[in-house]
């Protein structure tokens, strides 16, 4: 089973890209959408403990959580080290039920895989990719996003230039994403080919 590792900066194109894989009938683990799960069940008692603030109407609230851990490492990797093992065992879980479905190919979609050093669980990294001014209109436009707020996250990941170096392959945006689309279904073909 070829193990496809699918990240890219906020504003990229990731989600949208990943969706297009899932699309295609690709078994796909969305470790973003993991955590929120997880903050409106299993993470809230931790987090709920270690950063009060954060929870609303029994939920973490994410736009508050942010604010408190963004612009502080320690806060952040203690947020980590409360949430990153869950998802870690969520993706065994998806892993070991692809296998013993016999899927030839999945997709772990993690937003700050090189970050956390998952590209060592994967048989090859694709990047979501777009132009600077794109990316930036992109995420401004998002609701409760502000401009401090986009370069705090930048801040924390990887530049999308040293993410593009060590992809093995790119599927860049800024075309549309019907571009993207048959850049994503190109590279179904090509790892069709390797089976």
């Amino acid at each position: 089973m070829i193990i496809l590792g699918l990240t890219g900066s906020i504003g990229m194109g990731k989600t949208t890209t990943a969706g297009f894989f899932a699309a295609r009938g690709i078994p796909l683990h969305d470790a973003d959408a993991t955590v929120h799960l997880l903050y409106g069940g299993a993470a809230v008692a931790p987090v709920g403990a270690e950063f009060p603030g954060a929870i609303v109407d029994g939920r973490v609230d994410r736009v508050r959580l942010g604010a408190i851990v963004l612009n502080d490492r320690g806060a952040m990797a203690r947020l980590e080290a409360i949430v990153h093992p869950v998802v870690r065992e969520a993706e065994g879980a998806f892993l070991a039920k692809a296998r013993a479905a016999g899927a030839p190919l999945v997709v772990l979609d993690v937003p700050l895989l090189f970050e956390t050093g998952g590209e060592a669980r994967c048989h090859a990294v694709v990047v979501v990719t777009a132009s600077a001014q794109a990316q930036r209109e992109r995420v401004l436009a998002r609701p409760d996003m502000t401009p401090a707020r986009f370069e705090a996250i930048l801040a924390r990941q990887l530049p999308d230039a040293e993410k593009r170096r060590r992809a093995h392959a790119l599927i860049e945006t800024d075309r549309g994403f019907a571009a993207a689309q048959a850049q994503v279904d190109d590279l179904l073909r090509a790892l069709a080919g390797c089976g």
